[in-house]
């Protein structure tokens, strides 16, 4: 059990367990944000320009309640009544709301990705010899005859590089 506790104690303690731990709590937050953009700024004109519809309170009836809905009911009135719905507005929201959360992802990644290509060390160009190689210990750069790292200490064979 002892070991169990240990194992994920390391497991926890990993880097790239408290990154996916703060990109959900991100990712949280920005969902609502994103939902909230879409239900109090998108929708509301939307509806205006379909004719004054409150996209949430769009649905079919299933199957009616306790009693018979009369015209214009909104959905929760539609609950409380005990009628079983179909609610598409709800869907529809939902979807653009997931939409503009899938393109800020989209543009976060791209961002990123770009950020990185643009670090990346430029590759030694055609006919010239690698001045450095990787420690394979340590995975830094250093200078290609280099015998030992002077990051981690380590003896590097001759083979490498």
């Amino acid at each position: 059990m002892k070991k169990l506790i240990n194992d994920f104690k390391d497991f926890i303690s990993q880097g790239n367990v408290v990154d996916l731990a703060i990109g959900i709590i991100i990712g949280s937050a920005f969902s609502t944000i994103v939902n909230s953009v879409v239900e109090n700024l998108l929708m509301p004109p939307l509806g205006l320009l379909l004719g004054n519809v409150d996209f949430t309170d769009l649905y079919i009836v299933l199957k009616q309640g306790e009693q018979k809905l009369p015209p214009g009911t909104t959905l929760q009135m539609a609950r409380d009544a005990g009628a079983v719905t179909f609610n598409y507005g709800q869907f529809l929201t939902d979807l653009v709301s997931f939409l503009i959360l899938a393109l800020g992802v989209f543009f976060i990644v791209k961002g990123i990705n770009s950020l990185q290509e643009n670090i990346k060390k430029p590759e030694a160009a055609e006919g010239e010899a690698p001045t450095e190689k990787e420690c394979p210990f340590c995975q830094k750069v250093i200078p290609i005859n280099a015998s030992r790292c002077p990051y981690c200490t380590s003896h590097l064979e001759d083979s490498i590089g």
